[in-house]
């Protein structure tokens, strides 16, 4: 015998009939193939976003949204609490707020603004409440509920870092 037999002989045989060798896939490879029935998700172009600023001045008297551009400088859409209701009462409401918010949210769909950043003003300054109307939540809300993303919220409300002198001289208000 020769050296070549003997070494075959020593040699178990190896049993390639019923053992599979697991697949070896890429990580590229792996989600394609478990999402098979859809397109490739991950690799799809998506619009990109238009950014634009609302702002929202809500006093307990009224609910006004104003839509700008990135710079503040054009105004894109506005709409206020008086233009939808007649009766002065319901102007802050926050039923009228969401009615205000989606006709704004409408106009800017028109003109392609598909993401905005919102600034919240209250009255404030010396004497006024330093607190949102009812109808600020509710436009913000109103918003994100058409479809319209949203960037950041940020309080915008004057506040004085001292307060001036209130009405009623040295020795106050009298009854």
């Amino acid at each position: 015998m020769s050296e070549d037999q003997t070494q075959g002989e020593q040699k178990a045989p190896v049993q390639t009939e019923n053992k599979q060798e697991p697949k070896q896939e890429s990580s590229d490879n792996k989600h394609t193939e478990m999402r098979s029935d859809r397109p490739d998700w991950r690799n799809r172009e998506r619009a990109p976003i238009k950014w634009g600023i609302a702002h929202i001045y809500s006093s307990f008297n009224n609910t006004i949204v104003h839509v700008t551009d990135i710079t503040g400088s054009e105004t894109i859409a506005r709409s206020s609490g008086g233009m939808i209701v007649k009766v002065h009462r319901l102007e802050a409401a926050p039923t009228t707020a969401m009615m205000v918010a989606k006709q704004v949210a409408e106009q800017m769909r028109e003109l392609g603004i598909t993401g905005v950043h919102i600034r919240v003003k209250a009255p404030g300054g010396h004497n006024g409440p330093n607190n949102a109307g009812p109808g600020a939540q509710a436009a913000i809300r109103a918003l994100s509920r058409s479809g319209i993303k949203i960037g950041t919220i940020e309080d915008v409300t004057p506040l004085p870092h001292d307060t001036c002198r209130r009405k009623g001289g040295r020795r106050g208000r009298r009854v």
